[in-house]
Parts: structure tokens; sequence; C-alpha cells
């Protein structure tokens, strides 16, 4: 800075200075760009004011703002684009806005100042707002202005031509002509130059031919109206210069912090402007814009549009790389480039649910479709997370749409310079996208398989939960299950603990979680995402074995403990008893101290080995005299074995759990998985024929006059060892039992 510009500034000033100083190393953090395209860059006459091409520095800056400060002119500079236009700065968004309804109501009732709300309940005001519009907004009008709900009406949206998310024109007018037979005043109407949800705009041009016929202000707002700082400017967008208010948020467009948003009008009265607060004669009110004018004064024109301009990029280049890939559906207004995309995942409905259309009846049909859905929109709620996780960078956002359902919105203009947004991240966006998309499908396809699997499976129960991203969720039902109470059920939740740490020390690629059932109490396991190669039967299988053996082994350990405590019982039954009958055996003498130890000394008593042993497998008590007679303690009976499955499943080593075999793959080939399945076979035959031979099964009766099979395989090894010569002795062969 100057020295002599220190010396002749004013205190406020060299203080503005110093907070200027930060404010330009936020800005100087994202590098401009040099303009490419010399044929689409502004004319001189559309740049506002003094803001130059290539920006100002510091020094300028304050020099100017001094002489703002200390000279005559007030009036700030206009801009070519909207003529005849005053500015008005607030910090929140929608503030504006309600300032230009208050404008509205006094321009239209002479008399609102003296009379108030009678005015207004004689001839009821309507506020016009698309059901595109943002939420809330219609609320928080009616808080700031004092008028009641029925005040508003909702504009529907094309749902036959044109986009969805556009205002119905014919519908608009409609309602207009009736609220005007009802004597009410058509107020304001508010459009959009690009939709808060999709970035979609109205077709202005008509919307301001139908104000201007009924005397109707015409306001628009949304995140297209920076594309008017472009060369190339869409109709529908260029016509909202020719509204009679629109408000403007710079901050997020060009990423400058804790700068006000703007909202333009053309109105030729001061005094009304003043009464509905649009103007100020406080200082304090005219240096909101400061802080938005210094930036831009050091941004430039060029700053201004390079930003505006590469999130427009960003835009195009993620539509155009989204075309190219399946299952991605985009949606678009027209053929002009949007600065706003909007995507989802998406599966037909013939080819992702064709098992339900073959069996079910024809009125079953939008439940079928319905239940897609909430499949498509859980797998894209999951979708957006993982890209915002994946790559956070792009600012994506996850919202629900009436019509579309849950998808994932690209928006730079609103995140871009903040975020520093740069064509690498929407490159690196399309890879995560195209890598999820195997999973995504392969899991909407094994959902309706699993849904079979686990209704066909006994003990086991289907639970639908829409919102959740995976294969599906299932409860085991165990024997004291109440089915019809929603209460809960602490046997199933210790039943439902048990089998969730067993599936994940199994080590597969699948997630379980346990959590309450959609709107219950009761505890069940969620399955998350799976690849194609999941085998759903071994899957199911396994939860409903694992569970039965969890219930089976804690109902084991409860009847043992009962078993356990009615034993403890008994013995004090029969130890009591026993005192009884020794008391009777030996006399009363015998248990008085000096007595009974003279009497003891004189005749000794023979005592018997009597005593009771609690056998826990079997249950019962029983007598110690087996082990003080043949010093040895009995072996009891076997406890029962553990539950398994029906089906025995073969894995290939190193291969996961819930996998189906690819035998045709280029890690196993046809024949080692052959082999090893034989010898997985072979291994099985083996453990099992020393049991046969314990028991006796297959082995034949020996005959008389007939030499058993060992005997006749080691005479014949003793005569060839005698008989032949060393060379052409045989080797001995492997016995069978060992093969």
């Amino acid at each position: 800075m100057d020295a002599s510009l220190e010396k002749g500034a004013d205190p406020t000033l060299a203080e503005m200075g110093k907070n200027l100083k930060e404010a330009v190393k936020m800005l100087e953090d994202s590098q401009r760009r040099t303009e490419e395209e010399n044929g689409k860059k502004l004319i001189s006459g559309d740049i506002p004011g003094p803001l130059q091409g290539s920006g100002q520095d510091m020094v300028s800056i304050l020099q100017l703002v001094q002489n703002l400060m200390h000279g005559d002119e007030d009036e700030e500079p206009q801009s070519a684009r909207y003529e005849n236009g005053c500015a008005y700065f607030h910090e929140e968004e929608r503030e504006g806005l309600a300032k230009i309804c208050r404008l509205a109501i006094h321009s239209r009732y002479e008399d609102f100042v003296v009379d108030g709300f009678n005015v207004l309940y004689n001839k009821k005001p309507v506020i016009y707002l698309s059901a595109a519009a943002r939420p809330g907004l219609g609320q928080y009008l009616c808080n700031q202005l004092g008028l009641p709900f029925p005040c508003l009406s909702r504009v529907p949206c094309n749902t036959m031509f044109g986009s969805q998310h556009q205002m119905d024109i014919a519908l608009l007018e409609k309602l207009i002509k009736d609220d005007v037979e009802r004597g009410k005043l058509p107020l304001l109407l508010v459009a959009n130059a690009g939709t808060a949800a999709v970035g979609h705009t109205d077709k202005i041009g008509r919307l301001k031919e139908l104000c201007e016929q009924y005397g109707v202000w015409l306001h628009v707002e949304g995140v297209n109206l920076a594309t008017l700082a472009l060369g190339y400017v869409s109709s529908s967008v260029l016509a909202a210069t020719k509204c009679d208010s629109m408000t403007l948020t710079p901050g997020p467009w060009l990423g400058l912090p804790a700068v006000p948003a703007v909202t333009l009008y053309k109105h030729d009265d001061p005094a009304l402007t003043l009464v509905a607060g649009l103007t100020s004669n406080k200082p304090a009110d005219k240096l909101r814009a400061l802080p938005l004018w210094l930036s831009l004064q050091y941004l430039g024109l060029d700053g201004i549009v390079e930003r505006i301009k590469h999130a427009c990029q960003l835009s195009q280049r993620l539509q155009e790389s989204l075309k190219k890939v399946n299952h991605i559906k985009i949606l678009v207004e027209d053929e002009l480039s949007s600065p706003v995309v909007v995507f989802r995942f998406f599966q037909e409905l013939p080819g992702s649910d064709p098992v339900p259309k073959a069996v079910s009846p024809p009125n079953m049909a939008p439940s079928a479709i319905g239940r897609e859905r909430n499949s498509c929109d859980a797998l894209n709620r999951w979708l957006g997370e993982q890209l915002k996780q994946l790559v956070p960078a792009s600012g994506l956002t996850v919202m629900d749409l009436e019509v579309e359902g849950m998808c994932l919105r690209f928006s730079p203009l609103m995140t871009a310079a903040g975020l520093g947004t740069r064509a690498e991240d929407v490159d690196q966006l399309v890879d995560c996208i195209r890598s999820r998309l195997p999973v995504l499908t392969c899991t909407l396809q094994l959902r309706e398989e699993f849904k079979q699997e686990v209704t066909g499976t006994a003990g086991l129960l289907y639970v639908d939960d829409p919102n959740w991203p995976g294969i599906g969720v299932v409860r085991y039902e165990h024997a004291n299950d109440d089915k019809s109470s929603l209460k809960s059920d602490p046997e199933g939740e210790k039943i439902h603990a048990g089998l969730l740490k067993k599936l994940n020390e199994l080590e597969s690629d699948l997630t379980f979680k346990m959590g309450p059932e959609y709107k219950s109490m009761k505890s069940c396991i969620y399955i998350g995402m799976a690849s194609d190669d999941t085998d759903i039967s071994e899957l199911v299988e396994t939860i409903a074995v694992t569970a039965r053996e969890i219930e089976e082994n804690s109902r084991l350990l409860e009847n043992m403990t009962e078993v356990v405590r009615k034993g403890i019982q008994e013995a004090q039954v029969q130890l009591q008893k026993a005192n009884e009958e020794r008391l009777l055996e030996e006399g009363v003498l015998r248990q008085i101290p000096v007595v009974g130890s003279v009497l003891n000394w004189f005749s000794p008593v023979q005592p018997s080995q009597k005593g009771r042993t609690f056998n826990l497998t079997a249950g019962s008590l029983e007598s110690t005299e087996h082990t003080y007679v043949y010093k040895a303690q009995g072996t009891g009976v076997t406890p029962p074995q553990t539950p398994s499955g029906t089906r025995t499943t073969l894995r290939l080593p190193g291969q996961k759990p819930f996998k189906r075999s690819l035998r045709g793959s280029d890690a196993v080939s046809e024949t080692s998985s052959v082999s090893h399945t034989e010898d997985l076979e072979k291994m099985e035959q083996l453990s099992g024929r020393p049991e046969q031979a314990a028991s006796g099964a297959h082995s034949p009766e020996p005959q008389p006059g007939v030499p058993s099979p060992q005997e006749a395989e080691q005479t014949g090894t003793v005569q060839d060892r005698a008989q032949r010569p060393e060379g052409d002795r045989p080797q001995v062969e492997e016995p069978e039992n060992l093969r």
C-alpha cells in the first residue's frame, strides 16, 4: 500500500485495508484461468460500473473507496442488462422477496397505510408459487407479511408437456381467472430460473406476458441467473431481465464468504420503497454492499466470468460422461445444457423383477412397481453416501423428488468455487459410479431371490424394509416368539446377537447388522450389498442353521440349570434322610458328646460308605458305591450332537463363505476343481469307515475253511517274497480303507 495513501486515509479506511488483505488471500486460493474464447467475452456496455476486465489491485480499490466516501456521488452505477433497477442487499436470501411483497402490497392497495388489515380482508391478496419452489418459502412469506396461508396459491407443474418441474402456464391462467371472479387480488408470482431441486427454468417470457395482462408482479430467482454474466445466455434465462424483480446470490456462485445477497427491482416511487424497507437512510444499511463490492472489484469481470463458466463446463462434462453409463438416468430439461445435473440409478422392471410378473395377478402390478421404486431409492441413497465420501470435492447432494424418487444432484454453481472442484474430480466421480454399478444391479436382482428363499425356509421371517440398501432383512422366529406382539423380545434379542456374532466371524464379503424391525421393536438381521457370485441358498441355510443351533444351546443350558437346581434340592432331602437313619441306627446316646465318645471307645461303630454324585449329563443323583467298590467313575450318558445343515458345501481353497464356485474361471481350472472335490469325497469316506469297522455293520461273517482277507493277503505276500526274485517283487498295495 502507498505510504501517501496510508497517511491521507481515515482510520476506518486503514482498518478496512487490513480486512481487505485477509479477503484477498482467500480469493487468491482459487487460481484464475485465462479466457480462451475471445468471441464469447462481454462487450464493454455490459460491464457494471467501474468493474475492470482483469480486476484491480488493493491500492486502487482503497483509493476508489476513499473517493466514494468523500465525494458527492451517492448513486450506484447501474448495469445495462437490468435497466432502471435498484438494489437491496440482505443477509437472508428470502428477505429480499419478503420486502418485494410489501412493496407490491403498498403499490396495489392505496389505503393500506391507513386501513391496514381491513383492506386486505375485503380483497384478499394472492401470492402464486410454483410446486417446484424451495421448501418453506410460502410459509416464510406468510409469517413475514402477517398473511394467512390461504393467500398462497400453489401452481402445479407440467405433467404431460414440457418439463415436470416447469410451471404449468395454462393452469396458472385458470387460477388467476378464478381468483379474480371470487373477488381476490392476484398480487405476485414467483418464477424460477433454475429450481432449487433440479435447476429447471420456467418459461419466463410467457409468464411475463401473463403477468402484464392481469397486473401481477413477477419476481424471478434461481441458480441459473448466474449465467447472465456470460456472453451466451439461453433465451429463457435472458427473459428474466424484463421481470419486475430478481434475487441474486453471488456468494456461492463466486466462492465469496460472508457477502450479502442482492435483490434488484424496478420502481419509480421512492416513498413506497422506503415504507417497504427496500431503502434506508442509515449509513450502516448502505455499507452492507461493501464486502461484495470490494470482492467484485478485486475479481474483475474476467474473474467473475471465469468462475461461472468453469462451473458450467463441469456440469457439461459430467452430463456428457453419464450419457455413456448404463443404468444411469439423467433428468434433462431440454437440449440446452443446464448448470445443474440430476441423475439416479435405475433398472428396468422386466429385467430386475421377472418372477413376480409371471406369477402375480394383474392387480398386484402397482405394488410391485412401488416395491421396485423403494428398492431403487434405497440404493440411490447408498450410492450418494458412497460418492460423497469418495469424492468430497464434487459437492454431490442426495435429494428426494416427488415423481422421480431419490436422486443425486451436482450443482457446481453453488459448490465448485467454494470446494475448488476441478475436471479431474468429475472424472473421478464418473469412475466411482462405474465401479459401484455392478454391486447395485446384482443387489437389486438378488433381493427377490433372497425373499423367496427366506419365505420357503422354516423358522425364518422376511422383513420388508424399503429403506435398507442391501439384499434384505430377516428375523429368526424362536419357539416362544409371539408373532402377534410388537413388544420387546429379550430371548429373540439374545439369539440375534449371537447370530450376528457368528455371521461376522465367517469373514465373508457381506456385511451384517442388527437393528429393530421397521415400526417394531423386535430384533432382526440386516444384510448389506452383494455381488453376482453370492450363493443366496447357502446364505439363508447358514442363517437358519446357526440361529437354530444358538437357540438349542441356549435351551440346553437353561434346562441344565433347572436340572442342577432340582438335583441340589433332592440331594438336600436325601442328606437329611441319611442323618435321620444314622441317628436311629447309632442311638441317641452316641450323639451326646462325652457319653458318645466313651461308648464308641468300648463299642465302635462300623460306618458304611454312602454318598451321592450328581450326573450333569443325565441330570440325576447316583450312588457312589460303584466308585468305592470298583475304584472307577462311571461314563454317564453321551451328550446330544449339535444340529447341522442338510447339505454339505464343498468350498475350494481360499474361497470365502457364501460364494458360488466358479469352475470356469482363470484362477481355478476345471480339472483341479474336480480332482479337489474327489479328494474331499475320499476324505469323507475315510473318516466314516472306522466307525463302520467298529460297529461291524459291513464286515462279512467268516466261513469255515476260507481264509480271511487279511490272512490271504499276508500269505500271498510271504509266498511272493519267497518265490520271486528281488527285482520282480511287486510293491505292496495300499489297503482299501486307507485309499
